[in-house]
């Protein structure tokens, strides 16, 4: 149980960074896939040539932002429908990734990563590595809660909850767009190096279907705790990562076939879906919607106190003193 909760922390990285596309900008980004690969084919290559660990995770977010940055601009600028845009993308990246590794696999027995250093501080795969795991995971939230509270991360949200709006404020809605999926895909490589340290190798199939596990941590999180502010919606998707691990976990000790793990994903997505609708979380929404506002990112139609916040932070963000952005 402990290496599943381990497993959930470590992809709660990756599933902040679908919850910026998926939730925030209202984007279904399909580059997850390749990106996840590419950030653990780089951190993989630089740490077998004694490159620093710091540097080699700085390298994964930067080439992740990198490929989210060709999924915006083929968005916005090529005016190619999102969904396919990322699949190009994923696709491209592929062949990219084979070029980074040079080959299929890349082992890192032997070589130092954040959890070999865990191990020799006798905290592997215990209580000590899961609240190690689980403060950095904590630290990277708190980062995003103070960026999407920030004016460019208002504005970043109205993108995606009423571009027409915005962009009367003169904000640059491709801008936020390229700015999102960037800042996604960032994340997602981040995390598939720090998996790749966490297996000792990095696989050119290890992003295959990730999207789904991404997806599936956001849903399940926010259909058990709703999203009724920034810091809860974030915090349900990392609760959402572990539990979504462990229900994995669980389903292959119950002699369920390993080959089945994505059927099993499949119908978990379906039924976080569904759950909203009957019990208990269709009364706890309810009751959250008598209780507190809604943020911008529930697309609601009526104006709320978190729309015209939204608005103040756009209008401040257009007003600052640097170049216009286009429309």
């Amino acid at each position: 149980m402990i290496t599943a909760v381990e497993l959930g922390l470590i992809y709660a990285v990756m599933a902040l960074g679908v919850y910026l596309t998926f939730r925030i900008l209202d984007f279904p980004d399909l580059t997850v896939d390749g990106s996840f690969t590419t950030g653990a084919a780089t951190a993989a290559v630089l740490i077998t040539n004694d490159v620093p660990v710091a540097l080699a995770l700085l390298a994964a977010f930067v080439v992740g932002c990198l490929a989210g940055l060709v999924t915006g601009l083929l968005h916005t600028k090529g005016r190619i429908d999102g969904l396919l845009a990322g699949i190009l993308t994923m696709i491209a990246l592929y062949s990219i990734n084979l070029r980074i590794m040079g080959k299929a696999n890349i082992p890192l027995l032997g070589q130092d990563t954040l959890f070999t250093w865990l191990a020799d501080m006798g905290l592997a795969r215990s209580i000590g590595s899961v609240v190690v795991l689980f403060l950095g995971v904590f630290v990277l939230k708190l980062v995003i809660d103070w960026f999407l509270h920030t004016d460019l991360g208002l504005a970043l949200q109205a993108t995606g909850d009423n571009e027409e709006m915005i962009r009367s404020y003169g904000v640059s809605t491709d801008r936020m767009k390229i700015l999102g999926l960037m800042l996604s895909n960032g994340l997602v490589g981040l995390c598939g190096a720090l998996l790749a340290m966490y297996q000792g190798f990095a696989d050119i199939s290890m992003g295959i279907g990730l999207i789904l596990v991404g997806l599936a941590s956001v849903i399940v999180g926010q259909a058990i705790f709703g999203q009724r502010t920034v810091f809860m919606a974030t915090l349900a998707v990392i609760v959402g990562a572990v539990l979504y691990r462990i229900i994995i976990q669980l389903a292959l000790n119950a002699g369920l076939n390993p080959n089945d793990m994505k059927l099993i994903s499949a119908l978990l997505v379906v039924l976080a879906l569904l759950l909203p609708r009957f019990g208990f979380a269709k009364r706890l929404s309810l009751r959250s919607r008598h209780t507190t506002a809604e943020p911008v990112s529930q697309r609601t139609g009526a104006p709320t106190p978190a729309d015209d916040a939204v608005a103040e932070g756009a209008a401040a963000y257009a007003s600052a003193p640097k170049e216009a952005p286009r429309a």
